[in-house]
C-alpha cells in the first residue's frame, strides 16, 4: 500500500492538475476490513454515497459490501444503475413525485417524521419497500454542532417525546445517525441512549440501522467493540443490523495533485486548486488536510500558506513547511482526498473541476472523468 505511506509516486508528477487520484489497493484494504465485520457478525454494511460516489469503483465496492444508501433520487438511481445491490435511502423530507420513483428502486426507505410516514408510507410499501423511521436519541458525542444530529434544534430524527405508544403497522425498522468520524466508544454511548429511550419499540421490528460516521477503517478503531455492540443488538432484539459508513470506505484512499501558480513575497502560495471549490470541508469543518512531504509551520526550512486562486479571501488550505523552496510549476499533493471532495465540488469563480484518476493495483493510472467548459455551463 505504497500510496498510503507518503513517499513520492511517479503518477503525481505525470497527471494533469488538479487531479483526484483514487487507489484501488487502498480502497480494497478498507473494503476488506468492512467485509470482515460483516462476515463475522452478519451485519450488512452499505456505502454512504453522500461521502464517496465515484461509480467507476462501484463494481469493486459491490464485491465487498451489501449495497449503498442514498440521500435522494439521483444517488438512488446511481446505485441501481452502477452497483445493483441493496439500495437504501433517507431524506429529511420527500416530495410526492420523488417517493414514487424511489419506492420503485429502493429496498429500504427511511422517513424523518410520522407525518411523512402518513403521507408516503402506503405508497412506498405498495411497491415493496421496507419502511423505517429515523430517531433522535438526543445524546451528543461530538463538539461539531454543524455535523451533530443531536444538537439542540436538530431537524434530523424523531425524538422519543414524539413517539406514539405503539408504532404504526407497517414500520419495519428504526434508523439513527449521530456520529461523525468517531470510534466505537461513541457508538456505545449512543446505543445505550437508543436502548433506554426506544428499546421497547425494537422488539418485533425487522432491522435497526446504526447510520454512518463510524471510522471503522482508521488504524486505532476498536473493531472488537463494534462487533460486540452489533451482536448485542442482534441477540437482544432479534433484528438485522445495518451500518452506513461513507468515510470508512474511502478513508486515506485518495490524493489531490495540484500545481503551484505563484509564490508571493508574503509567504502565500497560490495553487490551481481551491479549498472553497475542491475541498470545501477544509472551510466547513474546518480541518487541515495532510500534504505529502510537508511539516508543520516552522518545522522545515521553508514555510508557506497554501491558498486557492479564487477571489474568496478565506480560500486558504493551511500553513505548511517544506525542505526546499516552492516555485511555479511544482506539484503539491494533498492526502485523504477521496471523501467529501468530489461529491462537494463546485465551480465558484469559474474554477474548473479536477480530473478524476483511477490508479489500479499495478500502479497504472487512467483519467476516468475530465471536465470542461460545457460542464461549467451545466451548473449555471
Amino acid at each position: 500500500m505504497a500510496a498510503q505511506c507518503g513517499e513520492r509516486r511517479t503518477e503525481w508528477d505525470a497527471v494533469p492538475t488538479p487531479s483526484y487520484l483514487v487507489y484501488e489497493e487502498l480502497l480494497t484494504h478498507n473494503l476488506e476490513i468492512l467485509s470482515g465485520v460483516a462476515e463475522r457478525t452478519g451485519a450488512k454494511v452499505l456505502l454512504a454515497q453522500k461521502c464517496f460516489s465515484m461509480y467507476y469503483y462501484y463494481p469493486l465496492i459491490g464485491r465487498y459490501l451489501a449495497g449503498t444508501t442514498a440521500s435522494g433520487i439521483y444517488e438512488a438511481r446511481l446505485s441501481q444503475e452502477e452497483m445493483g445491490k441493496e439500495n437504501h435511502v433517507f431524506k429529511p423530507a420527500y416530495e410526492a413525485e420523488e417517493i414514487t420513483a424511489l419506492a420503485a428502486i429502493c429496498d429500504h426507505i427511511v422517513l424523518n417524521s410520522f407525518s411523512q410516514w402518513e403521507r408516503f408510507g402506503a405508497a412506498a410499501r405498495a411497491q415493496g419497500a421496507s419502511c423505517g423511521i429515523r430517531i433522535n436519541p438526543e445524546r451528543s458525542t461530538q463538539e461539531h454542532a454543524i455535523y451533530d444530529p443531536c444538537a439542540p434544534g436538530s431537524r434530523l430524527g424523531v425524538k422519543i417525546a414524539e413517539f406514539p405508544e405503539t408504532l404504526p403497522e407497517g414500520i419495519d425498522g428504526l434508523h439513527f445517525h449521530t456520529l461523525c468520524e468517531q470510534g466505537a466508544d461513541a457508538l456505545a454511548v449512543t446505543l445505550a441512549a437508543v436502548e433506554e429511550k426506544f428499546g421497547k419499540y425494537l422488539h418485533g421490528l425487522k432491522w435497526l440501522n446504526f447510520g454512518g460516521g463510524h471510522h471503522i477503517t482508521r488504524a486505532d478503531y476498536d473493531v472488537a467493540l463494534l462487533e460486540e455492540l452489533i451482536r448485542h443488538v442482534q441477540e437482544t432484539y432479534d433484528v438485522a443490523v445495518y451500518l452506513e459508513p461513507g468515510e470508512a470506505v474511502a478513508l486515506n484512499a485518495g490524493y489531490l495533485a495540484a500545481s503551484v501558480l505563484d509564490v508571493r513575497a508574503d509567504g502565500n502560495v497560490i495553487l490551481n486548486t481551491s479549498a472553497a471549490c475542491h475541498m470545501p470541508d477544509v472551510i466547513e469543518m474546518p480541518y487541515r488536510p495532510p500534504v505529502v512531504g510537508a511539516g508543520e509551520a516552522g518545522e522545515k526550512a521553508h514555510t508557506y500558506t497554501l491558498a486557492g486562486p479564487t477571489c474568496l479571501a478565506g480560500d486558504t488550505i493551511g500553513t505548511y513547511s517544506f525542505d526546499a523552496p516552492l516555485a511555479p510549476g511544482d506539484r503539491v499533493v494533498f492526502g485523504d482526498m477521496a471523501i467529501y471532495t468530489m461529491v462537494k465540488n463546485n465551480t465558484f469563480n469559474g474554477m474548473p473541476l479536477p480530473y478524476i484518476v483511477a490508479v489500479d493495483s499495478s500502479g497504472a493510472w487512467e483519467i476516468v472523468r475530465s471536465f470542461g467548459y460545457e460542464d461549467f455551463k451545466m451548473r449555471l
